[in-house]
Parts: C-alpha cells; structure tokens; sequence
C-alpha cells in the first residue's frame, strides 16, 4: 500500500474529528419522523450545520489553549451550570470538555444527599470537588440545588434555604478571595421549549433514560421553579460571582455564545511549550514478538 503523505494523513484525521461531532449531534437526531418534523417547524432559524461545527470547533480551540494557561499558572476556575430540567446544561458541558484533558478539565455531578451528608454543613460535600491548582470543575448542578429542586420539592425547610440564602454569597467571596474564579450560568428554556424536550425524549428510547419522576415533578410545579429562580439570582447576584443567563431554546446557539462568553471572562494568553520530537524506536535484533493466544483478542465482528 503506498504510503500516505502528510496531507492525506491530516485530512484523514480532520475528517475522524468531523466523525465524532456528527455522532455526538446525531444523539439529537434519533427520533420518530413525526417528533422531528415538530421540531423542525418549531425551531425555522435552525444555525447551518457546517457554520455551526465551524465555529464550534474554532472556540474548542480557544479552549485547548485556556486549558494550557490555566494548567500553566496553577489557576483554579469554577464553572456551575444551573437552569431547568432539559435546558441544555448536558449539551454545552460536553462541547466543553469534548476536547479537553480530564485530569485538568473534569465534570461533577454529584447525587442525591446520603443520610450522612444531610447532617453535614450544607456545603461540606461540594467542597473536596473544588478545583487545586491547575485545574478546571464544572459543576453539572451545583450548591443551588438548595434554593431550586430542594426548594420547591420540598426536600428543604424554608429555614433552611433561608440560611442557604444567608450563607452562599459569603461562601462563594471565600472561594473568590483563595484565588478560585466562579462563574454561574443560568441555562433557560421556555415553558413550551421544555414541553417539546420532555415529550421528545418520552419518545426517544435513547434519551428516555434522562426522565425521572423529579423530571417530570418539574413540569407539574414550572411556576414555583420560576419564582424560585428569580428569588436565586435576586438574592445571590453579586459582584465577586455575578450569574450570567444564556437564552437555551436554540441549542446551537446556546451552546456557541456560553462558550465564547465563558473565553472572554479569563484573561488566557498562550504560554511556553517545549517542542514535541517523536524519538526513534528502540530496535532490537535478537527481540521476537510472541505470538498470542487467539482468545485473549476481541473477536472481529465488524
């Protein structure tokens, strides 16, 4: 087989890149006809696909190099991702980290409380996520579970959330002040948005696995989540860690414009990298490989 110059071998690879957007965007596209041409005829503004993978890889780009300053300095960001139920949080958290190294840029999503941790200072279990130096948290959901889900489900006592109330902005200034920059995002939909989400993934075997009865509590109780997140961002918008609301009906776009204004919060710039030199093997002659017994391989179905 002639051997493949350079070029060839790039397009090959930018083309397996382009391979694993179209898989992760086809998790958007598994549904019945009928769902999807709601869909369609609900969203006519759709952003073309090629100028939307275009751009998305430009920011994840930009990313790559953020990764590098941070992990460079030694900085520590935080990242949480609030909203409702379906509102995109998921999507943009995973065009963030698409591209990234998770031992610099990990995911928390943490679960319900154990019995243990609800006797626990309310924020004793987030805080061994935070980052160390070097590092990139964010937070799927986060410490406001507490004036949201908790809240309005009943799961917290309005003392409780009271004091939540009281305590968070003086707990987010101590992680600002120990060198942690926060950034809250609000992800919102609107009412008739998450009806069709929900209803797109009732019919969606691959994504029925996102719906759980809180879930759908959600839609029965949309109201006492609105008033509750106005009260949230009323109550703990301050200068140190302002939140910062991203319009999520259009996905696409939701997920550009949170990445791009995420960029434009940290002063990265590029930093020192050692030239990367593949080394020459090292060859021996009187080395045999040993051939494998056939069971220990995978079998070759594809």
């Amino acid at each position: 087989m002639q051997d493949q110059g350079p070029k060839n071998w790039l397009e090959a690879e930018l083309e397996d890149t382009l391979d694993e957007d179209y898989e992760i965007e086809l998790e958007d596209a598994v549904l019945s006809q009928e769902i999807a041409r709601i869909y369609r005829d609900a969203h006519p503004n759709q952003m073309p696909r090629n100028d939307y993978f275009r751009e998305l890889l430009r920011l994840q780009s930009e990313l790559i190099k953020l990764q590098d300053w941070v992990s460079y300095h030694k900085e520590k960001v935080v990242v949480l991702f609030e909203g409702r139920d379906s509102a995109g949080k998921g999507g943009a958290i995973k065009r963030i980290t698409q591209r990234l190294n998770p031992r610099v840029c990990r995911v928390v999503a943490l679960p319900a409380p154990s019995d243990r941790e609800k006797t626990q200072w309310y924020f004793q279990r987030y805080v061994p996520h935070l980052p160390a130096g070097g590092e990139i948290v964010l937070f799927d959901r986060s410490w406001y579970n507490r004036a949201g889900v908790e809240r309005v489900m009943g799961f917290a006592t309005e003392p409780q959330v009271e004091e939540f109330f009281h305590d968070v902005p003086e707990f987010e200034r101590m992680l600002v002040r120990s060198g942690i920059r926060v950034v809250k995002y609000w992800f919102s939909v609107t009412d008739e948005e998450q009806q069709m989400r929900f209803l797109m993934r009732i019919h969606d075997p691959m994504k029925q696995w996102k719906l759980s009865p809180m879930d759908l509590q959600s839609r029965v109780r949309w109201e006492d989540y609105t008033k509750a997140k106005e009260e949230m961002l009323e109550r703990t918008n301050i200068p140190e860690a302002p939140w910062y609301v991203v319009p999520g009906n259009d996905k696409k776009r939701a997920r550009l414009n949170c990445i791009s204004h995420l960029l434009s919060l940290i002063p990265y710039e590029p930093v020192p990298h050692d030239e990367i030199t593949l080394p020459d093997r090292v060859f021996n002659p009187d080395y045999e490989r040993d051939i494998l017994p056939p069971d220990l391989y995978v079998p070759q179905k594809y």
